[in-house]
């Protein structure tokens, strides 16, 4: 094939630097955008903090000082914080972690120093769930290639035995049954529901995992009584043994800062966009100064400066363009969630989720006359503060569902609905998904069985097989 050259005349969108930087602020929560404004004031230096000093010195003279009765009392008052000030505890220490109160324990052990230095390496295996879950063959590679000690599967089980006699109970376990097995192993087998909870755990654990009773009350050969006792005795045992250790105060729980905050007063709202901790910033004057007096008054540029004016030059305008972005992101915010608030103002009034419209991303983009991509980066991971709690933006969204008589409902109306017949059922018969389809097409929601399925998913709530008590 010869070898040719021709011109091809084509049209292509590009991102330019300054839209791309505007994209990822943009999809930053109030929390990471904090951060994110820190490292730019940290890799820029012409950027800098904007600093308003809102407080001013109070002069006081001696004779105020000498009327010590009559100083008001909000100039000795230390408390004076306002609304947006948080008092948040100072933990003075944060305790053992989990594998130190191990290792702690295997001090007490009569082991040598090779299988200290195995079982030490072992509990460092174990995950914050209490579970090992790493097979002892990779663990004993890695405990040749780190410790430069060779050992067999088999040291490492007898080794891993005293672990499993350490507290809390069940720790080192490599699965569910195991850690189940390990606490029960613990307890005095003193009463019939305990032997009977061992029996079911060690020789009949994938059918009572699976719900199968009436299989395992009939391969026993016990009523329903001295079932549901066995059963209650498991019920006491934990799934995850590491969470029975809170000493090194591990919270795990998310520390949510809303990025908008609602406020309802006499019928009226106040939208504002929440920047507290976020860091105002602006350009260091002191670098604008500078690159004037490396400028002759002709406007010519000595050699030697050229190179420092550049650099200077790029930090300004790169600066601009972070300031200007920041602008930009707080206004899309804003202008998308006062059409969130318009179009879902009855639901905002008491937070009545069966007030909540049905609201898809299309919806608040032809209303804002902004792409859905746009909108989808605004409302992920972002939060309102309201008078009733703290709402995901996202979660507002739903589906449109129709009833029978042609109204459009949304698709929270209908997870309301699936959630209480759920809750009221017999949890000895709970209803199946064709049975809660048959409810809700009787209630006038046409829906199928699969639809259900997936509403039911959505809510976390297992198959009516796994719903069944005794």
């Amino acid at each position: 094939m010869a070898i040719s050259q021709r011109q091809v005349q084509k049209m292509q969108q590009t991102l330019s630097p300054q839209q791309i930087q505007m994209i990822k602020l943009l999809e930053l929560p109030a929390m990471m955008l904090e951060q994110r404004v820190k490292q730019e004031i940290e890799e820029n230096i012409v950027l800098e903090e904007d600093e308003k000093n809102e407080e001013q010195e109070q002069v006081i003279s001696v004779d105020e000082y000498l009327r010590g009765d009559d100083t008001p009392s909000y100039k000795s008052h230390v408390n004076n914080f306002s609304k947006d000030d948080k008092q948040r505890p100072v933990n003075i220490t944060e305790g053992r972690s989990l594998q130190e109160f191990l290792a702690e324990q295997l001090g007490y052990r009569n082991l040598s120093e090779r299988e200290q230095q195995i079982a030490e390496f072992l509990i460092g295996s174990i995950d914050e769930d209490g579970y090992l879950r790493r097979d002892l063959e990779s663990l004993s590679d890695d405990i040749a290639f780190t410790l430069g000690i060779e050992s067999s599967t088999a040291e490492l089980e007898q080794i891993l035995a005293v672990i499993h006699q350490l507290e809390p109970a069940g720790i080192g376990a490599r699965n569910l049954q195991e850690c189940l097995l390990l606490q029960m192993s613990q307890r005095r087998m003193d009463t019939p529901s305990r032997r009977m909870a061992h029996k079911i755990i060690s020789s009949h654990f994938d059918e009572f995992v699976k719900k199968h009773y009436e299989k395992l009350m009939s391969r026993l050969g016990v009523g329903e009584d001295e079932f549901r006792e066995a059963i209650e005795e498991i019920k006491h045992l934990s799934p995850k043994p590491g969470n029975l250790y809170s000493e090194g105060g591990m919270d795990t729980t998310p520390y949510i800062i809303p990025d908008f905050r609602l406020d309802y007063n006499d019928g009226q709202f106040d939208l504002s966009l929440n920047s507290y901790n976020i860091p105002e910033v602006k350009i260091n004057h002191r670098y604008i100064d500078m690159i004037r007096e490396m400028v002759s008054a002709d406007g010519t540029v000595a050699e030697s400066n050229k190179e420092a004016i550049q650099f200077v030059k790029s930090k300004i305008d790169s600066a601009k363009w972070f300031i200007s972005a920041i602008k930009q992101r707080h206004d899309t915010l804003m202008r998308t969630m006062q059409e969130i608030l318009s179009f879902q103002k009855e639901y905002f009034r008491d937070g009545d989720k069966s007030k909540l419209r049905p609201m898809i991303l299309k919806d608040i983009a032809d209303r804002t006359g902004l792409d859905v991509s746009t909108i989808s980066r605004v409302v992920n991971s972002k939060y309102v503060q309201t008078h009733f709690g703290i709402i995901l933006l996202k979660s507002l969204f739903s589906e449109a569902m129709q009833t029978e008589s042609g109204e459009t409902v949304s698709s929270y109306e209908i997870k309301n609905i699936l959630q209480n017949c759920i809750d009221e059922e017999d949890k000895r018969h709970p209803l199946t998904d064709e049975t809660l389809m048959n409810i809700l097409n009787d209630k006038g929601y046409c829906i199928a069985r699969r639809t259900v399925a997936k509403y039911r998913e959505m809510l976390g709530i297992p198959v009516a097989r796994l719903r069944k008590q005794i």
